[in-house]
């Protein structure tokens, strides 16, 4: 079987999000007892795209997708999401989206192939000719149970069920997770694929390599708030580029004045500088007959990093004091929710997140 190439985002692109926002919430709050979760939360999320969401664990990504399923009921602010509301419209929206969480359970002695028919099942059906591709690319053995699975294959179990299916909206949350790098690398093929059908994703993942290659735009969370949204592009205005170079002569004092973190050692220097000065500085190192030149982009993990340092040495005492925002699960529980468990609802999930 011919497939196609490697789909890549044109992450590069400045494009403002189209009109009507395929989830959209709004000053969205959600409290465990005294620990609050979402503090404010305004997530959009255009029609069409590959949004990432990052953050780092307990910054609250797993509320925010768990309100969006409808699995959580928020205390405050509104969410949409395809035009209807997570929690009074959960089944009619659960026929339109597909979610793949970070850790899949699947029916102990159904088949991977049954399984990934009955989670199509829920969203109107699968289509036969890609559900045939998905198995053979992601190499899943269908017929075994989901017993005999290990971690990596109950993924692609969900992930064919997801990818298979016609859905608008696909919501992942750590999709590969326990996928070797060959897996990795036909996720985000069939993730390309997908988009080109139409499909919107919002890619929650800790594989920064992954959404860098994959999103359009991407948001940052911090303590239940998004602190940043953007293209790559237009996070890369802002943040710094590094540079090491040889010179042969010695460079001017206005030179090296343009630079930050400047290191000189004989003749090499290694120095930072903001994205959008790069020219300006070559320009005024020019003169010293640069040689070795090495010029470094920041990567979206290096500026995810830096943010969250910045915002570590700005944070207020209040802030610090309301840190730990990610409850566990022996905190209070939710007064809405009826189960012993704080973060889960009365409602039944199933393992691809559906509910019934």
């Amino acid at each position: 079987m011919t497939h196609r190439p490697t789909h890549r985002r044109d992450i590069e692109a400045d494009a403002a999000p189209a009109a009507e926002p395929v989830i959209e919430t709004r000053a969205l709050t959600k409290s465990f007892g005294r620990s609050p979760a979402l503090r404010g939360l305004d997530l959009e999320v255009a029609r069409g795209e590959v949004h990432g969401f990052l953050g780092p664990n307990g910054a609250g990504k797993s509320t925010t997708i768990r309100v969006l399923l409808g699995l959580l009921k928020a205390d405050g602010g509104t969410a949409r999401l395809l035009g209807g509301d997570p929690w009074k419209d959960v089944v009619a929206l659960h026929r339109r989206l597909a979610y793949v969480p970070g850790d899949v359970s699947l029916w102990p002695t159904m088949s991977g192939g049954e399984a990934i028919d009955l989670l199509g099942s829920l969203r109107g059906g699968l289509d036969p000719a890609r559900r045939a591709e998905l198995i053979e690319r992601f190499e899943l053995d269908p017929t075994k149970r989901g017993r005999q699975y290990s971690k990596g294959n109950r993924q692609k179990v969900a992930l064919v069920a997801a990818l298979a299916s016609d859905a608008e909206l696909l919501i992942l949350d750590e999709p590969t997770s326990g996928l070797d790098p060959l897996m990795e690398n036909v996720f985000q093929e069939v993730v390309g694929e997908a988009k080109d059908r139409g499909a919107t994703v919002l890619l929650s993942s800790h594989i920064l390599a992954e959404v860098e290659t994959l999103a359009d735009r991407l948001s940052i969370i911090r303590d239940g708030r998004i602190v940043r949204t953007g293209t790559i592009a237009q996070m890369r205005g802002t943040a710094r580029t590094h540079i090491t170079a040889t010179l042969d002569r010695e460079a001017s004092v206005e030179a090296l004045a343009l630079l930050d973190d400047v290191r000189l050692d004989g003749r090499a220097l290694a120095a930072s500088i903001p994205s959008d000065r790069i020219g300006e500085a070559m320009a005024a190192l020019a003169p010293s007959r640069l040689s070795d030149l090495v010029v470094s982009p920041p990567t979206l993990e290096s500026m995810f990093l830096r943010l969250y340092e910045d915002a570590d040495g700005s944070a207020s005492a209040e802030e610090g004091a309301d840190a730990g925002d990610a409850p566990s699960r022996a905190a209070e529980p939710d007064a809405r929710s009826r189960t012993a468990e704080p973060d889960v609802p009365s409602r039944v999930a199933e393992p691809d997140g559906s509910v019934r």
